[in-house]
């Protein structure tokens, strides 16, 4: 058997409980229904305190380090951020400014959002993925928006919701297997 892919979701929300935070989880539960897979969930009302202050990476605290490096190493990487004043959150980006430049060339990368209508659906492709191409990631074909009318408080109740992250799941795993053994061709070659 191999090693179960190690995915890393993370959710740019600034509240606890949190819309964005049961979506990266739902995303990842459906993948992990599909593959054997290790999950890591990373949310910034965790981390948010220790990060906000920190200017440099080596500022971070040694557990946030620890979270950077899962962001880097993980073989599918889930992100997804409520709407904030038509982009992701501050955090959110913060986050990903501490994330070398070159070690997400390549790592498959599932984009997701929140918000409060369908007309903030247009995140994934003018916020999102911009930022994503900008590490050179292989950011998926199709991302995951929902919004309030999906949910029953913080639980997805729409259908089809759950379609279409059991559609991303399924086609992300392709992906993830070839990204998975390009990095071994790369460490062994």
């Amino acid at each position: 058997m191999t090693a179960p892919y190690r995915i890393v979701a993370v959710s740019g929300s600034l509240h606890e409980p949190s819309k964005t935070t049961a979506l990266v989880r739902a995303i990842a539960d459906a993948v992990a229904q599909r593959a054997p897979a290790e999950i890591t969930v990373i949310e910034l009302t965790a981390i948010g305190p220790a990060l906000a202050g920190a200017l440099r990476r080596d500022d971070l605290p040694a557990d946030l380090e620890a979270q950077l490096v899962a962001i880097e190493q993980a073989d599918l990487l889930i992100v997804g951020s409520p709407v904030y004043r038509a982009s992701f959150t501050g955090l959110f980006k913060h986050l990903f400014d501490f994330i070398g430049q070159y070690d997400l060339v390549g790592k498959p990368v599932l984009l997701a959002a929140t918000g409060g209508g369908e007309r903030h659906a247009l995140i994934i492709e003018h916020q999102l993925r911009p930022l994503f191409a900008f590490f050179q990631s292989l950011t998926l074909p199709i991302g995951v928006y929902a919004s309030d009318t999906d949910f029953d408080r913080y639980t997805i109740t729409s259908e089809i919701l759950q379609n279409r992250i059991a559609l991303a799941a399924d086609r992300a795993l392709p992906l993830v297997g070839y990204a998975a053994t390009r990095s071994v061709e790369v460490l062994a070659g």
